[in-house]
């Protein structure tokens, strides 16, 4: 039964086709574009809309490069900021505290003992001291020397050791070494604060050496070869007769003169060289300096001059007798060739006839001892450098190679248990079969081997070999500290052989200087002679005077009287200096790679320039 629908139209939703089928008008109500035709009021749009939805759109945000939720945004940015306060800030803070700077290496024991081996030389000087020369008790001294007998004067330069007496000859090897050092080494002196200084001591040596000829002239026929004598036993007023300091010196002071010295000629020239190397940030003296070095080595290798400079003069056979001159000639060749790159000089030093003459590869132990009279073991290592490093190769090689083969030789001396030399029972090895004086030696050793330990790191070569044996290079480092740790106190006597270093040191140095009070009382040519038979220790300290050293079974006497054991010397201690450079390592270690070879051209022609563009 159907009702009546007051709106219109019957009750029932379904029409005929019963509950199955559907209004299709209703069902596409939302497609009825009439019934959305006039405004609705608010019941009918909210049926039309029916109930809100629960879950809520997402909102984004547009950064320009992407599009992200805006929850995404502001999470991301509050990590961020609390971040920035949990780590950042923290950092900033710290960083803006104040630091003080870290506080320098500790000097080693090495670098120490260099400081004061180096002021040696300081109180050696003769002439006009600079006002920084740094030795209380010095003063001007030697001011009229050669200044009577000679072309330009011999003011200036150094006193050997516990005289008066400049000797040209040891004194020219002193700065050839020194030099050889700061070539080397120049960042470790410069980081120790002693670049300079060495600078000055080599400059006060070589100006001395540039007056002992006329080294403005291209070709002379004369060097002074010393200022000073000696005699032994001597009855009449000279330097070991009498016994002043050198400012109250009254006493005459012959020069001596030489035509014919091969040996002093060839070893200033030396000297020269190397230290043109060092200059070589002064154009103008370092060109001086070679220029000086070319005169005096044509002088040492003209036939006419060729002769010992040491021959037959009583003054100087006693003290520095030259055993030969063939040494000093390849040694010089090797420095002059580093100065200047002349190619000639290289052939010269590569010359089958020089090591032959030289007996360079002879394997006599006693060539093998570096020092103010031998310099064979020095210049095969200089040639040794440039073969390992630069390898020229052709026509050069022969004689280079028995150059390295010799230094190799030279090293494994250094090995006790093949027993070449000596060793005494505290570990000093004794280079010159036990008689006195043996420090010096044993320092120029010393640094011979730990130089050749750095070029074999320069190149990464490990180590070397002694016929079937192999060694590190570190075997020749821990040789060489033996040899500087005993002198720095490591042996029997439990004492330092250098002044003032360590507690307990020599302090009767056989020294004029060092021995008589600066109290400005001028004491005779014999008044002297009171002080050095004192028993109390010298008045004035002689820093960095390394004493000549032990007896063969690690004895010492310190008395001034007993110069063999208490005498210092300037080639003593520049074996000393040397040795210390080269062992420090509160600079860093190696050595300067390219330096030497600064004046060297290339071996080898350069690359051609491309053919021109072909044209038809």
């Amino acid at each position: 039964m159907y009702s009546a629908n007051h709106w219109g139209g019957a009750f029932e939703i379904n029409g005929e086709g019963g509950h199955e089928a559907e209004d299709d008008h209703s069902r596409n109500m939302d497609l009825d574009r009439g019934a959305l035709s006039r405004q609705l009021d608010e019941t009918q749009a909210s049926w039309l809309l029916g109930p809100p939805e629960s879950k809520k759109k997402d909102k984004y945000i547009d950064l320009g490069c992407v599009v992200c939720k805006r929850k995404l945004f502001w999470w991301v940015f509050w990590c961020i900021i609390i971040a920035f306060i949990v780590i950042g800030v923290p950092i900033i803070i710290a960083k803006s505290i104040p630091k003080k700077k870290p506080a320098p290496i500790p000097p080693d024991a090495y670098a120490n003992a260099l400081h004061k081996a180096l002021m040696f030389f300081n109180a050696q000087r003769s002439g006009k001291l600079p006002k920084n020369n740094g030795v209380s008790w010095r003063g001007n001294s030697g001011m009229g020397d050669g200044l009577k007998t000679t072309d330009f004067g011999l003011v200036g330069g150094y006193y050997d050791a516990g005289d008066n007496i400049k000797f040209h000859f040891p004194m020219a090897f002193s700065m050839t070494l020194l030099s050889w050092t700061v070539v080397e080494y120049s960042e470790k002196y410069k980081a120790l604060g002693e670049y300079d200084h060495v600078r000055d001591i080599i400059r006060w040596g070589t100006d001395y050496l540039l007056l002992t000829f006329n080294s403005s002239a291209t070709t002379i026929n004369k060097m002074y070869t010393q200022v000073g004598i000696a005699k032994i036993n001597s009855t009449t007023p000279d330097d070991h007769y009498c016994w002043m300091r050198p400012e109250d010196m009254d006493y005459p002071r012959p020069v001596q003169t030489t035509s014919a010295a091969a040996d002093l000629g060839a070893e200033v020239a030396a000297a020269l060289a190397a230290a043109s190397i060092v200059f070589r940030d002064d154009p103008a003296y370092s060109k001086k300096l070679v220029r000086g070095a070319s005169t005096a080595y044509k002088f040492a290798r003209d036939t006419g001059h060729r002769q010992k400079y040491s021959k037959g003069n009583p003054y100087i056979e006693p003290f520095y007798n030259s055993t030969g001159f063939w040494d000093e000639f390849m040694w010089s060749a090797a420095w002059m060739y580093y100065a200047t790159g002349n190619n000639s000089l290289l052939q010269f030093a590569t010359d089958p006839r020089l090591p032959k003459n030289a007996n360079a590869f002879m394997a006599i132990p006693d060539l093998s001892v570096f020092s103010w009279d031998n310099k064979l073991p020095g210049a095969e290592l200089l040639l040794t450098r440039l073969r390992i490093m630069l390898n020229p190769g052709y026509p050069y090689e022969e004689s280079l190679l028995g150059y390295y083969n010799a230094t190799q030789l030279t090293m494994c001396m250094s090995v006790r248990k093949f027993n070449t030399f000596n060793w005494t029972q505290g570990g000093l090895i004794q280079l010159n079969h036990g008689r006195p004086q043996p420090l010096q030696y044993a320092m120029n050793f010393a640094f011979s081997a730990s130089l050749y330990a750095d070029y074999l790191d320069a190149v990464n070569v490990p180590g070397f070999y002694c016929g079937p044996n192999y060694f590190s290079a570190s075997n020749l480092r821990s040789f060489a500290k033996s040899q500087v740790d005993y002198v720095l106190g490591d042996n029997p006597k439990q004492m330092s052989y250098i002044v003032g270093y360590g507690k307990k040191y020599p302090t009767h140095v056989h020294h004029r200087g060092a021995s008589i009070p600066h109290d400005g009382v001028k004491y005779s040519c014999t008044g002297g002679f009171k002080w050095r038979d004192s028993k109390n220790p010298n008045p004035n300290l002689l820093i960095g005077a390394m004493a000549p050293g032990p007896d063969q079974f690690d004895g010492f006497l310190d008395s001034r009287k007993n110069y063999t054991y208490t005498e210092p010397t300037l080639a003593g201690n520049a074996g000393l200096v040397a040795a210390l450079i080269s062992l420090t390592g509160t600079a860093g270690t190696g050595i300067d790679k390219n330096t030497i070879f600064s004046a060297v051209p290339p071996l080898y022609p350069g690359t051609p320039p491309p053919p021109a563009p072909w044209k038809p």
